[in-house]
Formats: structure tokens, C-alpha cells, sequence
């Protein structure tokens, strides 16, 4: 749990949450999840009939990678709202990079807790993921 004698507003923490992506982990993750979606696990209808270059990660995928960065950073049981917008698809072989920025230490119902911004990468620095999330502090 982040403690707000040790943060500061303005304060980040970066993690890179995958390094080449494999279209395997994606298919792993519509069975995890059960969105089979052709978009995401059959390459000749994404490239043929929908007209992409390739599958694409679903974006729930990336959120729950940037999620993990989040736990990992703030702590287990203290993640209280986290929302995200996709912003760019995730493609195999991409590697993601997150960053979360604290925007304010506040109290909320008789508790502390820090507000922070959330920017997931892939290798060219292209957001693919943005949003906010609030977490409970150890005051």
C-alpha cells in the first residue's frame, strides 16, 4: 500500500507489462475470457473479410495488463475505480509499457487516497490505453 509520507503529486511508476506479444497469449486470453471474437483469433477472416493487417489483442487484454501495474504499484485490496478508453489497437509482436501518474492526494469518505493518470505505450510510444483510477493510501 503507497503511503502518502513516501509519494508526491506528480510522482510516476512505469512498467513494461509485455515484451513481444505472441498470438498465443492473445488466444490464450479469449479462452480466459470467452470472447472468441474472429477479430482476435482467426488471422484469414481479420485479414480477408474485415480488413485488418493482422488479429489484435482485445482491449480488455490490455486493460487487465495495465490493471496489474496498477496492483502492483498501489497494492492488492486498494484499487477503489479504474477506467480506461482504448485509443490504438494492440498488435502481436507489440510491447507495452505503462505509466501511472499521481494527479492528487485527497481524502474521499473519511479515507486518503491518491488519484492517478494511466498511459499504456506499445514500442513506438503510441498510447494504446489511457485512463484514471483511484486508490485508497496509508495515510
Amino acid at each position: 500500500m503507497l503511503k502518502e509520507n513516501e509519494i508526491n503529486i506528480g510522482d510516476t511508476h512505469t512498467a513494461t507489462l509485455v515484451e513481444d506479444l505472441k498470438r498465443t497469449q492473445i488466444v490464450q486470453y479469449a479462452g480466459a475470457s470467452g470472447d472468441y471474437n474472429p477479430l482476435h483469433t482467426d488471422e484469414i477472416f481479420t485479414t480477408q473479410i474485415a480488413g485488418y493487417p493482422s488479429v489484435f489483442a482485445h482491449g480488455m487484454l490490455s486493460m487487465g495488463l495495465t490493471g496489474t501495474m496498477l496492483t502492483d504499484y498501489v497494492g492488492d485490496g486498494t484499487l477503489m475505480k479504474y477506467g480506461v478508453r482504448f485509443t490504438n489497437q494492440v498488435w502481436p509482436g507489440d510491447t507495452l509499457k505503462s505509466t501511472a501518474t499521481i494527479v492528487d492526494i485527497r481524502d474521499q469518505d473519511g479515507e486518503r487516497v491518491v488519484d492517478l493518470e494511466v498511459v499504456t505505450t506499445n514500442q513506438n510510444e503510441v498510447p494504446v490505453v489511457t485512463g484514471n483510477a483511484t486508490a485508497k493510501i496509508e495515510s
